[in-house]
């Protein structure tokens, strides 16, 4: 059968766009090999926030004193806990199975090859192989976790993120290899659960890609939590013959021997871009990532690639843009190219992370002047009656102009706010606008407009 737009991959990024095509009339099949939804809503972002979310009850739980409530003995079910993860994840999963009845788009399982520009091999599980043919084609393939040769994943002892969201049993003891989202979040998880987890990260400091000052504030947090963080570090092997882990870490003093039941490997993303038939179609490639334009579009006419599989940030919320920019275009339309400055990021550990736009140095090293205000949760009514003054939130802005370059927040509940700072960053909105806009009061988004005051000298609350 001849479609219009075949998506190779039903994540964030292939079914919004398999979505977008049918809404603009084109006939579209989507092809899936294991669950509809990809990574992110199957085995990514969707259960590890119900896991984070169990944790944070449990903690809230054990600390209900503190608020005034008596709640004795509270313990938890490590299987009750990863049952309701895995509920969350296949009602998501459901749901995209609707969406796609609803659009009237075709669902073809099995693994897809291409074969030439606009035909697709499609392999089921029990071996049976199809062709399809369309117009156009959207690659989104996603990626999965990077493996070093150190640390050889045997699903078992050294595990990736799959592993450590569905483990029979809870781990008495855990060292995090990476300090990005993945390793920070499943941090934060068995930690509270009770696993004494070590976190080894290679760079300086914690969740590297964030403004300095969120790294030192998260390290603060965390040891506060009882996590160990070795920085400057690195797993240069592991023994796995024992009845646990026995990793052999290179440290700035030297090395070190840690021990523990499991390590976790949480040391990035890789492209699936092997044994799609890439190469036979001559589409370029650069750095493990299929090279695309602004328009999503490859080399080759009428292949599209989006999502994780691409050089933009490995986020779903890239992706699902991505795939609605190329089912546009495709479609004869003319979509705004993506603002890779204007993407947030978020982090759902404990305390959370969201940021958007330049770091602080990053700015510096852009050549501009700027004013820097930061506001700290201790001194929020919001968060003191919420029981929850860790962090701040941090703005930076042009000095001469007033642009607003970045801002960087910690806390509870942050990645609800930080839409604002994307919206008004796509406005082209000046600190005057921030300062003016009534924020209402008392809740965690006032902190804003009281960081903006700081960095102008207006500061009322601090």
């Amino acid at each position: 059968m001849a479609y219009d737009v075949i998506v190779l991959g039903s994540g964030p990024g292939g079914y919004p766009a398999a979505i977008r095509a049918s809404q603009l009339g084109k006939k579209v099949a989507i092809v899936e090999k294991e669950s509809l939804g990809g990574v992110c809503l199957n085995w990514g972002c969707i259960p590890t926030k119900a896991l984070l979310k169990s944790a944070q009850v449990y903690e809230y739980a054990k600390h209900a004193a503190d608020y005034g409530i008596m709640v004795s003995n509270a313990t938890h079910d490590f299987g009750g806990v990863v049952k309701r993860s895995r509920g969350v994840a296949d009602k998501m999963s459901k749901g995209v199975q609707f969406l796609m009845k609803k659009n009237k788009i075709d669902v073809i399982m099995g693994t897809g090859t291409l074969l030439a520009p606009g035909k697709l091999e499609v392999t089921a599980a029990d071996g049976t192989k199809q062709v399809v043919e369309a117009t156009n084609i959207i690659i989104a393939t996603g990626g999965r976790a990077r493996q070093l040769p150190s640390m050889p994943i045997d699903g078992k002892k050294i595990i990736g993120y799959r592993e450590a969201m569905v483990l029979p049993g809870q781990p008495g003891s855990m060292i995090i290899c990476g300090s990005g989202a993945i390793g920070v979040e499943f941090a934060y998880f068995y930690n509270s659960m009770g696993t004494k987890v070590t976190i080894v990260e290679f760079m300086p400091r914690i969740v590297p890609v964030e403004d300095e000052d969120i790294s030192k504030e998260l390290e603060k947090q965390y040891k506060r939590q009882g996590i160990d963080i070795m920085t400057n570090s690195e797993v240069l092997r592991v023994d796995t013959s024992g009845d646990g882990v026995k990793a052999t870490v290179k440290t700035p003093a030297g090395e070190v021997t840690l021990e523990a039941d499991i390590l976790l490997s949480a040391v990035g993303v890789v492209a699936n871009i092997e044994g799609i038939g890439l190469e036979a179609l001559g589409i370029a490639m650069e750095k493990g990532k299929i090279v695309v334009d602004a328009n999503q579009q490859t080399n080759v006419k009428g292949i599209y690639a989006i999502g994780d599989c691409t050089p933009g940030q490995a986020l779903a919320h890239v992706a699902s843009k991505e795939g609605i920019n190329a089912a546009e275009h495709l479609s004869g339309h003319h979509p705004e190219p993506m603002d890779y400055n204007n993407i947030p990021g978020c982090t759902y550990c404990s305390p959370e992370i969201a940021s958007v736009g330049y770091t602080e140095k990053a700015a510096r090293d852009a050549g501009y002047e700027i004013k820097v205000g930061k506001f700290p949760f201790m001194a929020s009514g919001k968060a003191s009656a919420s029981g929850a003054t860790e962090g701040f939130v941090k703005v930076i802005y042009d000095a001469k102009y007033g642009e607003f370059l970045g801002c960087h927040m910690i806390g509870n509940n942050v990645t609800e706010m930080i839409a604002e700072v994307v919206t008004a960053r796509k406005l082209e909105t000046t600190a005057h606008e921030i300062l003016n806009a009534v924020h209402p009061h008392p809740t965690m988004s006032e902190a804003m407009k009281e960081a903006t005051a700081v960095a102008y000298g207006e500061a009322i609350d601090i």
